[in-house]
Protein backbone atom coordinates (compact mmCIF):
# COMPACT_ATOMS: atom_id res chain seq x y z
CA UNK A 1 0.00 0.00 0.00
CA UNK A 2 1.82 3.40 -0.99
CA UNK A 3 0.82 6.39 1.33
CA UNK A 4 1.40 10.14 0.27
CA UNK A 5 2.92 12.73 2.84
CA UNK A 6 0.20 15.38 2.24
CA UNK A 7 3.61 17.44 1.20
CA UNK A 8 4.01 21.17 0.55
CA UNK A 9 2.56 22.45 -2.56
CA UNK A 10 5.46 22.05 -4.88
CA UNK A 11 3.91 25.66 -6.35
CA UNK A 12 4.27 27.22 -3.33
CA UNK A 13 0.78 28.61 -3.80
CA UNK A 14 -32.90 -8.36 14.15
CA UNK A 15 -31.43 -5.91 16.53
CA UNK A 16 -28.64 -7.52 18.11
CA UNK A 17 -27.37 -8.42 14.58
CA UNK A 18 -26.81 -4.74 14.18
CA UNK A 19 -30.04 -4.75 11.50
CA UNK A 20 -33.41 -2.85 11.87
CA UNK A 21 -36.83 -4.60 11.17
CA UNK A 22 -38.92 -2.47 8.76
CA UNK A 23 -41.85 -2.50 10.93
CA UNK A 24 -39.78 -0.92 13.67
CA UNK A 25 -37.97 1.61 11.78
CA UNK A 26 -39.93 4.91 11.42
CA UNK A 27 -38.40 7.11 8.32
CA UNK A 28 -37.49 10.84 9.66
CA UNK A 29 -39.60 13.88 8.65
CA UNK A 30 -38.63 16.25 6.10
CA UNK A 31 -38.52 18.85 9.08
CA UNK A 32 -36.23 16.63 11.30
CA UNK A 33 -33.67 16.32 7.84
CA UNK A 34 -33.36 19.90 7.26
CA UNK A 35 -33.08 20.48 11.28
CA UNK A 36 -30.26 18.17 11.60
CA UNK A 37 -28.36 19.16 8.65
CA UNK A 38 -28.85 22.76 9.61
CA UNK A 39 -27.39 21.53 13.20
CA UNK A 40 -24.35 20.02 11.25
CA UNK A 41 -23.80 22.92 9.34
CA UNK A 42 -24.01 25.22 12.65
CA UNK A 43 -21.46 23.00 14.52
CA UNK A 44 -18.75 22.99 11.53
CA UNK A 45 -19.24 27.34 11.42
CA UNK A 46 -18.80 27.40 15.00
CA UNK A 47 -15.70 25.39 15.24
CA UNK A 48 -14.38 27.17 11.87
CA UNK A 49 -14.66 30.40 14.18
CA UNK A 50 -13.28 28.95 16.75
CA UNK A 51 -10.42 26.72 15.78
CA UNK A 52 -9.72 29.01 12.43
CA UNK A 53 -7.26 31.96 14.10
CA UNK A 54 -4.95 29.33 15.23
CA UNK A 55 -4.15 27.99 12.16
CA UNK A 56 -1.57 29.43 10.29
CA UNK A 57 0.19 28.89 6.92
CA UNK A 58 3.73 27.57 6.50
CA UNK A 59 6.51 28.77 3.88
CA UNK A 60 9.30 26.77 3.30
CA UNK A 61 12.36 27.63 1.01
CA UNK A 62 14.83 25.12 0.53
CA UNK A 63 18.23 25.88 -1.52
CA UNK A 64 18.23 28.03 -4.78
CA UNK A 65 14.82 28.86 -4.94
CA UNK A 66 13.11 25.99 -4.49
CA UNK A 67 10.06 26.43 -1.84
CA UNK A 68 6.74 24.62 -0.76
CA UNK A 69 4.12 25.43 1.83
CA UNK A 70 2.00 23.42 4.33
CA UNK A 71 -0.18 24.07 7.28
CA UNK A 72 0.44 24.32 10.95
CA UNK A 73 -1.53 25.59 14.20
CA UNK A 74 -0.80 27.87 17.56
CA UNK A 75 0.35 26.34 20.47
CA UNK A 76 0.22 29.11 22.96
CA UNK A 77 0.44 32.86 23.22
CA UNK A 78 4.20 33.21 22.94
CA UNK A 79 4.38 31.76 19.73
CA UNK A 80 5.22 28.02 19.39
CA UNK A 81 3.37 26.68 16.52
CA UNK A 82 3.48 22.59 15.39
CA UNK A 83 3.18 21.27 12.20
CA UNK A 84 4.70 18.21 10.37
CA UNK A 85 8.34 17.56 10.22
CA UNK A 86 8.39 16.88 6.27
CA UNK A 87 7.11 20.14 5.71
CA UNK A 88 9.98 22.19 7.10
CA UNK A 89 13.02 19.65 6.99
CA UNK A 90 16.22 21.03 5.85
CA UNK A 91 14.47 24.21 4.78
CA UNK A 92 16.11 27.16 4.58
CA UNK A 93 14.14 29.51 5.29
CA UNK A 94 10.76 29.14 7.23
CA UNK A 95 7.69 32.02 7.67
CA UNK A 96 4.19 31.59 8.71
CA UNK A 97 1.52 33.84 7.55
CA UNK A 98 -1.17 33.94 10.42
CA UNK A 99 -5.33 33.64 10.10
CA UNK A 100 -5.14 38.06 9.49
CA UNK A 101 -2.51 38.53 6.99
CA UNK A 102 0.38 39.06 9.00
CA UNK A 103 3.94 37.40 8.19
CA UNK A 104 7.00 36.58 9.68
CA UNK A 105 9.81 34.48 9.89
CA UNK A 106 9.65 31.65 12.22
CA UNK A 107 12.47 29.43 13.76
CA UNK A 108 12.55 26.32 14.09
CA UNK A 109 12.41 25.21 18.04
CA UNK A 110 12.78 21.07 16.86
CA UNK A 111 12.12 18.22 14.57
CA UNK A 112 11.27 14.89 15.20
CA UNK A 113 11.31 12.61 11.81
CA UNK A 114 10.03 9.52 13.49
CA UNK A 115 7.11 11.10 14.71
CA UNK A 116 6.84 13.24 11.61
CA UNK A 117 6.60 16.76 14.15
CA UNK A 118 8.25 19.72 13.59
CA UNK A 119 7.64 22.83 16.32
CA UNK A 120 8.23 26.42 15.10
CA UNK A 121 8.31 29.79 16.78
CA UNK A 122 7.30 33.39 15.83
CA UNK A 123 7.45 36.33 17.34
CA UNK A 124 4.15 38.19 16.65
CA UNK A 125 1.45 39.76 19.67
CA UNK A 126 -2.41 38.79 19.97
CA UNK A 127 -1.48 34.99 18.94
CA UNK A 128 -4.60 32.74 19.37
CA UNK A 129 -3.81 29.18 20.55
CA UNK A 130 -6.10 26.24 20.31
CA UNK A 131 -6.10 23.34 23.12
CA UNK A 132 -5.40 19.31 22.70
CA UNK A 133 -8.50 17.00 23.40
CA UNK A 134 -8.24 14.58 25.71
CA UNK A 135 -7.20 11.64 23.55
CA UNK A 136 -9.26 9.42 25.40
CA UNK A 137 -11.92 11.18 24.07
CA UNK A 138 -11.68 10.63 20.66
CA UNK A 139 -14.33 8.19 18.51
CA UNK A 140 -14.74 6.43 15.86
CA UNK A 141 -17.71 7.99 14.32
CA UNK A 142 -17.51 11.26 15.94
CA UNK A 143 -17.48 14.30 13.20
CA UNK A 144 -13.63 15.63 12.57
CA UNK A 145 -12.82 18.91 10.62
CA UNK A 146 -10.08 19.70 8.82
CA UNK A 147 -8.36 23.10 8.24
CA UNK A 148 -5.27 23.91 6.81
CA UNK A 149 -3.68 25.47 2.97
CA UNK A 150 -4.37 22.49 0.17
CA UNK A 151 -2.58 23.16 -2.88
CA UNK A 152 -2.14 26.70 -1.30
CA UNK A 153 -5.64 27.93 -0.67
CA UNK A 154 -5.18 29.25 2.79
CA UNK A 155 -7.60 28.37 5.54
CA UNK A 156 -9.50 25.88 3.28
CA UNK A 157 -12.28 23.48 5.36
CA UNK A 158 -13.23 19.91 4.94
CA UNK A 159 -15.09 17.81 7.20
CA UNK A 160 -16.21 13.91 7.62
CA UNK A 161 -15.57 11.10 10.70
CA UNK A 162 -12.76 9.80 12.27
CA UNK A 163 -12.87 6.55 10.34
CA UNK A 164 -10.64 4.50 12.56
CA UNK A 165 -8.76 4.81 15.46
CA UNK A 166 -4.81 2.64 16.33
CA UNK A 167 -3.58 2.85 12.70
CA UNK A 168 0.20 2.84 12.03
CA UNK A 169 1.61 3.93 8.90
CA UNK A 170 5.74 4.20 8.48
CA UNK A 171 7.17 8.17 8.70
CA UNK A 172 9.79 9.41 5.93
CA UNK A 173 12.74 7.53 7.48
CA UNK A 174 10.54 4.36 7.85
CA UNK A 175 9.97 4.16 11.61
CA UNK A 176 6.30 3.06 12.07
CA UNK A 177 4.24 6.13 13.63
CA UNK A 178 1.71 4.50 16.01
CA UNK A 179 -1.92 5.79 17.47
CA UNK A 180 -2.71 7.37 13.96
CA UNK A 181 -6.54 8.46 13.38
CA UNK A 182 -8.11 7.76 10.10
CA UNK A 183 -10.20 9.91 8.73
CA UNK A 184 -12.87 10.93 5.14
CA UNK A 185 -12.32 14.19 5.60
CA UNK A 186 -10.59 15.21 2.18
CA UNK A 187 -7.02 15.93 2.39
CA UNK A 188 -4.52 17.42 -0.08
CA UNK A 189 -1.04 18.22 -0.78
CA UNK A 190 -0.56 21.88 1.82
CA UNK A 191 -2.65 20.25 4.44
CA UNK A 192 0.37 19.29 5.90
CA UNK A 193 0.57 20.25 9.75
CA UNK A 194 -2.91 21.49 10.30
CA UNK A 195 -5.37 20.45 12.68
CA UNK A 196 -8.28 17.48 12.68
CA UNK A 197 -10.75 19.40 15.34
CA UNK A 198 -13.41 17.37 17.09
CA UNK A 199 -16.94 19.67 17.47
CA UNK A 200 -15.52 21.48 20.44
CA UNK A 201 -12.46 23.11 18.38
CA UNK A 202 -10.25 21.16 20.18
CA UNK A 203 -7.12 19.45 18.42
CA UNK A 204 -7.42 15.33 17.77
CA UNK A 205 -4.98 14.90 15.43
CA UNK A 206 -2.05 16.17 13.44
CA UNK A 207 -3.39 15.69 9.17
CA UNK A 208 0.21 14.32 7.81
CA UNK A 209 -0.55 12.17 4.96
CA UNK A 210 -2.89 10.02 2.39
CA UNK A 211 -3.51 7.30 -0.11
CA UNK A 212 -3.65 8.83 -3.26
CA UNK A 213 -5.41 5.71 -5.36
CA UNK A 214 -8.27 5.57 -2.87
CA UNK A 215 -11.17 7.81 -2.16
CA UNK A 216 -11.83 8.95 1.71
CA UNK A 217 -8.69 7.44 3.15
CA UNK A 218 -6.59 10.17 5.00
CA UNK A 219 -4.38 10.27 8.52
CA UNK A 220 -3.90 11.89 10.97
CA UNK A 221 -1.12 11.91 14.46
CA UNK A 222 -3.02 11.34 17.23
CA UNK A 223 -3.32 14.12 19.95
CA UNK A 224 -1.65 12.11 22.54
CA UNK A 225 1.29 11.71 20.68
CA UNK A 226 1.49 15.35 18.98
CA UNK A 227 1.36 16.93 22.71
CA UNK A 228 3.84 14.20 24.02
CA UNK A 229 6.26 15.32 21.44
CA UNK A 230 5.51 18.83 20.58
CA UNK A 231 6.41 19.23 24.73
CA UNK A 232 9.69 17.60 24.32
CA UNK A 233 10.43 19.71 21.56
CA UNK A 234 9.73 22.75 22.98
CA UNK A 235 11.92 21.56 25.92
CA UNK A 236 14.77 20.12 24.48
CA UNK A 237 14.88 20.99 20.93
CA UNK A 238 15.24 17.14 19.71
CA UNK A 239 14.10 13.78 20.93
CA UNK A 240 16.44 11.66 22.75
CA UNK A 241 15.22 8.20 22.77
CA UNK A 242 16.17 4.60 24.54
CA UNK A 243 16.67 2.21 22.08
CA UNK A 244 15.73 -1.47 22.85
CA UNK A 245 16.30 -3.38 20.12
CA UNK A 246 13.06 -5.20 19.23
CA UNK A 247 9.70 -5.25 17.45
CA UNK A 248 6.46 -5.17 18.96
CA UNK A 249 2.82 -4.56 18.34
CA UNK A 250 -0.25 -4.34 20.73
CA UNK A 251 -2.17 -7.35 21.64
CA UNK A 252 -5.16 -8.10 23.83
CA UNK A 253 -3.99 -10.40 26.84
CA UNK A 254 -6.53 -13.30 27.72
CA UNK A 255 -8.92 -12.33 30.90
CA UNK A 256 -8.01 -15.52 32.67
CA UNK A 257 -3.93 -14.59 32.24
CA UNK A 258 -5.26 -11.22 33.44
CA UNK A 259 -7.19 -12.36 36.28
CA UNK A 260 -4.70 -15.08 37.74
CA UNK A 261 -1.78 -12.76 37.45
CA UNK A 262 -3.73 -9.88 38.81
CA UNK A 263 -2.62 -7.33 36.04
CA UNK A 264 -4.74 -4.02 36.07
CA UNK A 265 -4.25 -3.82 32.26
CA UNK A 266 -5.55 -6.14 29.72
CA UNK A 267 -3.32 -5.39 27.03
CA UNK A 268 0.71 -5.13 26.31
CA UNK A 269 3.08 -5.19 23.74
CA UNK A 270 3.68 -7.89 21.94
CA UNK A 271 7.47 -9.28 21.09
CA UNK A 272 7.88 -9.45 17.16
CA UNK A 273 11.39 -9.59 16.98
CA UNK A 274 14.47 -9.13 18.69
CA UNK A 275 18.05 -7.91 17.12
CA UNK A 276 20.77 -9.96 17.50
CA UNK A 277 23.35 -7.79 20.35
CA UNK A 278 20.58 -5.34 21.13
CA UNK A 279 19.77 -4.55 24.82
CA UNK A 280 16.78 -6.76 24.38
CA UNK A 281 18.80 -9.84 23.54
CA UNK A 282 21.00 -9.08 26.18
CA UNK A 283 18.33 -9.25 28.83
CA UNK A 284 16.80 -12.41 27.34
CA UNK A 285 13.86 -11.30 25.80
CA UNK A 286 12.07 -13.64 23.15
CA UNK A 287 9.87 -13.34 20.56
CA UNK A 288 6.34 -13.94 21.54
CA UNK A 289 7.20 -12.53 24.98
CA UNK A 290 4.39 -9.93 25.99
CA UNK A 291 5.75 -6.72 27.68
CA UNK A 292 3.46 -5.53 30.45
CA UNK A 293 5.66 -3.15 32.65
CA UNK A 294 8.48 -1.28 32.02
CA UNK A 295 10.40 0.42 34.92
CA UNK A 296 7.37 0.30 36.71
CA UNK A 297 5.15 1.68 34.44
CA UNK A 298 1.32 0.04 32.62
CA UNK A 299 2.57 -1.23 28.85
CA UNK A 300 -0.14 -1.86 27.61
CA UNK A 301 0.97 -0.66 23.95
CA UNK A 302 3.42 0.41 22.08
CA UNK A 303 3.05 3.66 22.25
CA UNK A 304 3.54 3.09 25.99
CA UNK A 305 6.99 2.16 25.01
CA UNK A 306 7.36 4.32 22.85
CA UNK A 307 6.55 7.21 25.28
CA UNK A 308 8.46 5.81 28.27
CA UNK A 309 11.71 5.60 26.36
CA UNK A 310 11.63 9.72 25.53
CA UNK A 311 14.08 11.34 27.09
CA UNK A 312 17.84 10.53 28.84
CA UNK A 313 16.40 9.56 31.96
CA UNK A 314 16.85 5.55 31.03
CA UNK A 315 20.16 5.58 28.79
CA UNK A 316 22.75 3.69 30.66
CA UNK A 317 20.82 2.65 33.13
CA UNK A 318 18.91 -0.40 34.20
CA UNK A 319 15.27 -0.50 33.96
CA UNK A 320 13.22 -3.73 34.74
CA UNK A 321 11.02 -5.28 31.92
CA UNK A 322 8.30 -7.50 33.16
CA UNK A 323 6.93 -9.93 30.52
CA UNK A 324 4.48 -12.40 30.17
CA UNK A 325 6.37 -15.56 28.60
CA UNK A 326 3.51 -17.95 27.95
CA UNK A 327 1.76 -17.97 31.24
CA UNK A 328 4.82 -16.94 33.64
CA UNK A 329 5.64 -13.54 34.68
CA UNK A 330 9.22 -12.68 34.40
CA UNK A 331 11.20 -10.11 35.60
CA UNK A 332 14.22 -9.32 32.94
CA UNK A 333 16.79 -6.07 33.86
CA UNK A 334 17.56 -3.86 30.65
CA UNK A 335 19.82 -1.17 29.78
CA UNK A 336 18.48 0.78 26.92
CA UNK A 337 21.06 2.52 25.05
CA UNK A 338 20.72 5.95 22.62
CA UNK A 339 18.74 5.57 19.35
CA UNK A 340 21.10 6.70 16.69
Amino acid sequence: MKFEFLDHDPQGADAEAGTVRPETFTPLAPSTDAELLDAYSNTVVQVVERAGPSVVHVKTRHGRGGGGSGSGFILSRDGFILTNSHVVHGAAKLSVQTSDGRETRANLVGDDPDTDLAVLRVNLPGLRHIAFAPSGQVRVGQIAIAIGNPLGFDHSVTAGIVSALGRTFPSRNGRLIDNVIQTDAPLNPGNSGGPLVNTRGEVIGVNTAMIPSAQGICFAIGCKTAEFIASWLIKDGRIRRGHLGLMAQEVTIHERVVRFHKLRQRSGALVLEVTAGAAAAEAGLQAEDIIVWFNHEEVRSTHDLHRLLVGDHLLGQRARLTVLRRHELLHLWITPRERQ
